[in-house]
């Protein structure tokens, strides 16, 4: 994973202060043009740190996805790791289950369980 900074970031912040969201807006919001707006919103997707929502393909809104949100809260540490990817993704096995439920609260999932 290989993120431009600080536009990928500030396009993150955008969508997380925001909300859904197109690249005009966007653009808006973190002072860069909207065609780099417009490049760099695939490859987040391609990361999966964002998601292109409808309601047609073509619509060109998007939203930040749970990786995004891992990625900004670990985004003091993009420099200083080798591998930035495998931080925000957390470990996904552990003997109780508390690394994987703390990677997952970074990202935001929702793990509300009654059982």
């Amino acid at each position: 994973m290989k993120l431009r900074q600080p536009t990928d970031f500030l396009i993150l912040e955008g969508l997380e202060d925001k909300g859904r969201n197109v690249a005009t807006n966007l653009a808006a919001h973190t002072g860069k043009s909207r065609k780099n707006i417009n490049t760099r919103l695939p490859v987040l997707e391609d990361y999966g740190l964002v998601e292109k929502i409808g309601p047609a393909d073509r619509s060109g809104l998007y939203e930040i996805a749970p990786l995004g949100k891992a990625a900004l809260v670990y985004q003091d540490q993009y420099e200083k790791v080798d591998d930035f990817e495998e931080l925000i993704e957390g470990p996904t096995t552990d003997s109780d289950g508390s690394s994987e439920s703390q990677a997952s609260f970074a990202r935001g999932d929702d793990e509300s369980e009654d059982a």
